[in-house]
């Protein structure tokens, strides 16, 4: 019996030890995922050719031209240093900006995308000739990322391996649900697929039109209110030309008052921001 139990516990401890891993985990630092996010947006913006840090590069470059620009004018460091901080966020605002329209614009276009999926496969051809002849007859803004995945597919011949690549370069929510529907269908195959993608075609459609709709109705109030956070600093930087009216922001009072001013500024830009904000979809499927 003794033997017994002793051989079942060496056994036990024998399954939990090769239950368990046995290399450490490695552990992104925060700065590498930081990177890896800054990148991530490049991507869905549509920059190619600049990574994260190249970025950071271009935003100390631009924070350090407005700071002397605003320097030269005004003679006065506190406000250059305002400015230089304003010019160290800009690129990053026109990545964010360029984000949106990009994805404003692949809305438009993915229901044409749906259309001509649905069509090839109602028509009888298989998932990767219908994906691949989309770089024909699909919209003119994917057609370059289509055509790398039909020259991809014909040098491997892996399916899925090549929509992962594809779902990478569209970096696009909807191009990740289209991308996965394909991969799956390819995968456990089913003879819905043709009227999926035409459910998610209305669907993307009905959407598209809701969501325009808001924009136009919003665009106003927005514009408004950028405006009514930039005016403050407009009328700063018009002061410049008198070297004696900002001459009071190089003491401490000034230097606090450009301060508040600065962090109120901001504050109510992100609290406008996010009020006004529209619900975007998340690419969940990375």
């Amino acid at each position: 019996m003794g033997a017994l139990l002793g051989l079942v516990a060496g056994l036990g401890l024998l399954l939990i030890w090769r239950s368990g891993p046995r290399a450490v985990p490695i552990r992104r630092a925060p700065g590498a995922r930081w990177g890896q996010r800054r990148t991530e947006v490049l991507r869905e913006a549509g920059v190619s050719g600049v990574s994260g840090g190249q970025l950071l590069a271009i935003q100390f470059a631009a924070a350090v031209v407005t700071g002397l620009l605003v320097l030269g004018l005004s003679r006065s460091v506190s406000v250059a240093a305002c400015f230089a901080v304003f010019g160290f966020f800009a690129p990053m605002a026109v990545v964010r900006r360029l984000h949106r329209r990009r994805r404003s614009d692949l809305r438009e276009v993915w229901p044409e995308v749906v259309d001509n999926l649905a069509s090839a496969v109602r028509a009888g051809m298989g998932l990767p000739e219908a994906v691949a002849s989309l770089a024909i007859r699909g919209p003119e803004p994917l057609r370059p990322a289509f055509a790398r995945f039909a020259a991809d597919y014909r040098a491997s011949g892996r399916f899925s391996d090549c929509l992962y690549r594809l779902r990478a370069e569209l970096a696009d929510p909807v191009g990740d649900r289209v991308c996965e529907s394909l991969r799956i269908a390819r995968d456990v195959g089913g003879s819905d697929l043709g009227r999926l993608l035409r459910t998610l075609s209305g669907f993307l459609r009905e959407d598209g039109r809701t969501r325009a709709e808001l924009e136009t109705r919003q665009g106003w109030t927005v514009n408004a209110a950028r405006l009514a956070v930039a005016a403050p600093w407009i009328v700063l930087l018009m002061f410049a030309t008198n070297e004696t009216n900002l001459a009071a922001y190089d003491s401490l009072p000034g230097r606090v008052l450009l301060a508040v001013g600065g962090a109120v500024s901001v504050l109510a830009y992100r609290l406008m921001m996010r009020i006004g904000r529209l619900p975007e979809e998340r690419r969940v499927l990375r």
